[in-house]
């Protein structure tokens, strides 16, 4: 007998390296080889261990215990009893996960002894040793008083003598739990190890339950677009290396700080092409450019638009893009002595001038009229005043821009040719121009 309960036990306990009895695995067996002592006789003999365990929660388990112990004669004893043992290590006195976890034992069933048998009472106390992740070694002490019976004296008259066998017992136990570990969230690892219990179903984990991370970002590979490399949270895991708000992957210059609208490239010039794409990268600010991000030349003169004072017009550098400006020849308009009216011929010169007026972009003519030495100089300075107005009026007249012509009076201080005769003097009754150069 004690070499087939030692043998079970050996058996039991290669089994239950994978079982251990917890919140999880709530059922548990235990059962294990032991010796007794009973005190009426003064015997020690051999006993065995085997129980049901039921986790209750982290303080108490529920036992079906049976015991029994064996003499030179055979059985001395049997017992069935339903205890409750109280465990120390419930993480108030000792850790849950304590190397060595106290507890005790108690509570009641029937006895059944040699002389009889009857309802008794039974408490201990034990060590538990967890040896493997599911599988504990215990240690446990107990104690029996016995049940009153008869049997045959041992000494004269030999008649039956009323006895009481109280036990005592010190057992070694290999206990194993089965049941099926808690895993709310489905991941394989038990609620009790699962440090990320609320991991959505289907995603992959490791050992402690938590959503894997392989770039070690932060950003759980199920939520990271970019799980092989290190990024930023609100980024989903990507990276921006450039640090401009646009991740790399949606980054087409993912090394260089750009712009969302150029997908994360720079527009250097600001106009409006971005830089991979401009062959002029340093167009002036606020220049009209072409697809290329050149700036636009519309007369092709070789002067930008926005620096082209003449954009639809060829000219010249020099000339700001303008056409280049050429000598206007306007020929000396006279008068009759002591009159400001314009001569019919005077009348025809001017028409030519509005002409050649109209068809400039820009002109400035001052109109200065002149005097002969005939007369005040207060009044040939108002003659010549009048002649002058004369001529700006008739311009004006003609749709001239008065922006562009002036007038101005000499009177007699400028004489074209000394007024020593008459022929000179009709020489000095005149208008002449002062034109600035004009455009074509």
């Amino acid at each position: 007998m004690r070499k087939i309960t030692f043998i079970l036990v050996v058996l039991l306990g290669a089994y239950g390296m994978t079982f251990a009895q917890n919140a999880d695995s709530k059922w548990g067996i235990g059962l294990g080889p032991g010796v007794y002592h009973n005190n009426n006789k003064g015997e020690l003999g051999f006993a065995h261990e085997f129980y049901i365990s039921r986790y209750l929660n982290p303080s108490f388990d529920l036992r079906l215990n049976s015991n029994g112990g064996y003499e030179e004669g055979g059985v001395d004893f049997q017992n069935a009893y339903l205890n409750v043992r109280y465990k120390l290590y419930n993480g108030y006195i000792f850790k849950e996960d304590a190397a060595i976890q106290p507890y005790i034992v108690a509570g009641g069933g029937m006895l059944w002894d040699n002389q009889a048998e009857g309802f008794t009472w039974n408490a201990g106390a034990g060590l538990k040793f967890p040896v493997g992740e599911n599988t504990s070694l215990f240690v446990e002490w107990g104690y029996n008083p016995g049940i009153e019976g008869k049997r045959a004296g041992t000494l004269p008259p030999y008649g039956e003598v009323t006895v009481t066998d109280e036990l005592m017992k010190l057992t070694t136990i290999i206990e194993f739990a089965f049941g099926k570990a808690k895993d709310e969230d489905g991941d394989g690892v038990p609620d009790k190890k699962d440090e990320c219990p609320g991991t959505p179903p289907g995603v992959a984990v490791d050992e402690k339950g938590c959503p894997l991370d392989r770039d070690g970002d932060g950003v759980p590979d199920y939520k990271d677009d970019c799980p092989d490399e290190p990024g930023d949270a609100k980024f989903n895991g990507c990276p921006d290396t450039d640090g401009d708000g646009i991740p790399d992957k949606d980054d087409e210059c993912p090394n260089v700080a750009g712009l969302a609208k150029f997908n994360g490239c720079p527009d250097t010039d600001g106009d409006g092409v971005p830089d991979h794409k401009d062959k002029c990268p340093d167009t002036p600010k606020g220049c009209p450019v072409d697809a290329d991000g050149c700036p636009l030349d519309s007369d092709g003169d070789g002067v930008i638009d926005c620096e082209d004072k003449c954009p639809n017009e060829a000219g010249s550098k020099e000339n700001d893009g303008c056409p280049d400006w050429v000598d206007v020849v306007i020929p000396t308009l006279y008068f009759d002595l002591d009159k400001a009216e314009l001569r019919p011929e005077t009348k025809t010169e001017l028409d030519k001038l509005v002409q050649t007026l109209s068809a400039s972009k820009e002109f400035n003519i001052v109109v200065g009229g002149h005097a002969c030495s005939l007369g005040t100089e207060k009044y040939n300075m108002e003659l010549s005043e009048k002649r002058a107005q004369a001529v700006v009026k008739y311009l004006l007249s003609k749709g001239v821009n008065n922006a562009y012509i002036g007038s101005h009076n000499y009177g007699e201080t400028k004489p074209a040719v000394p007024n020593t005769s008459e022929e000179n003097r009709k020489k000095n009754r005149r208008v002449e121009w002062e034109v600035s150069k004009v455009k074509k």
